[in-house]
C-alpha cells in the first residue's frame, strides 16, 4: 500500500489533527510526510470527507507553527551543534560563517521557495534560526510561504484528485507545473496548427 493510500485510510478516522501534526512536524524539521498529509486531505475533501476551508487554513497554521518550532530548535541548539568543540569544528564554524553570509543575503527567498523543495521544507526552518536569521523577516517570508503552499498544494489536490497527489509526490510542486506547462504548451502549438489549416483550407477554397 502506497504512503497516500495508507494516510488515507487513517486520516478518514483521525482527519484534521493528523494532517496537522504530520505538517507541523515537518516543518519543525522531522522526516515526516506532512505535505503528503495536506494532498490526502485535500483528496478526501474533494470526496465530501473533509471541508477544504478548513484544510487549508490548518495546513497553512501547521506549516507556520512547525517552521517557529524549527527556528527556536535551530537558534538554540543547531548554533551549539556548529560550534561546540569536536571533530571538524573549523569546518563546521566555516559552514555556519557560509550559511550566515547566504541567509543574510538570499534568507528570505530560501525561506519562502523553501517551502515548496522538500529537503529544503524540513531543514530551512533550522538553518534560519542556526545563522540568526532576524525572527520577524522569518515569520513574515515564512507566514507567506506557508499560506501560499497550503492553498496551491491543497487546491490541486482538492480538484485534480489521487492524479495530482501521486504526480506531487513523484516529482514534486515544481516538476508537477512543469508538466502542466507542457501540456498547455502541446495543446496550444495544436490549436495553432489546426487554425492554421483551416485558414489555408478556406482561403484555397474561396
Amino acid at each position: 500500500m502506497t504512503t497516500l493510500a495508507s494516510l488515507t485510510e487513517m486520516a478518514q478516522h483521525v482527519g484534521y489533527p493528523l494532517m496537522f501534526l504530520l505538517i507541523m512536524a515537518e516543518s519543525s524539521g522531522l522526516p515526516v510526510p506532512g505535505e503528503t498529509a495536506l494532498i490526502t486531505a485535500a483528496v478526501l475533501a474533494s470526496q465530501g470527507r473533509l471541508q477544504i476551508e478548513l484544510v487549508i487554513p490548518l495546513a497553512a497554521l501547521a506549516a507556520i507553527v512547525g517552521d517557529n518550532i524549527g527556528y527556536l530548535i535551530g537558534h538554540k541548539g543547531g548554533r551549539w551543534l556548529l560550534e561546540r568543540p569536536g571533530p571538524f569544528h573549523a569546518k563546521r564554524k566555516q559552514t555556519l560563517s557560509s550559511g550566515e553570509i547566504f541567509f543574510d543575503r538570499h534568507g528570505p527567498k530560501a525561506v519562502f521557495f523553501g517551502r515548496f523543495v522538500l529537503g529544503l521544507r524540513v531543514w530551512a526552518s533550522w538553518l534560519a534560526g542556526a545563522t540568526r536569521m532576524v525572527w520577524r523577516s522569518f515569520f513574515f517570508w515564512n507566514a507567506c510561504g506557508g499560506i501560499i503552499w497550503a492553498t496551491t498544494i491543497g487546491l490541486i489536490g482538492y480538484f485534480l484528485g489521487h492524479a495530482a497527489g501521486n504526480a506531487i509526490q513523484t516529482f514534486g510542486i515544481f516538476g508537477l507545473v512543469g508538466v502542466l506547462v507542457v501540456i498547455i504548451g502541446v495543446f496550444t502549438a495544436h490549436r495553432r496548427r489546426v487554425r492554421r489549416t483551416e485558414v489555408r483550407e478556406e482561403i484555397e477554397s474561396g
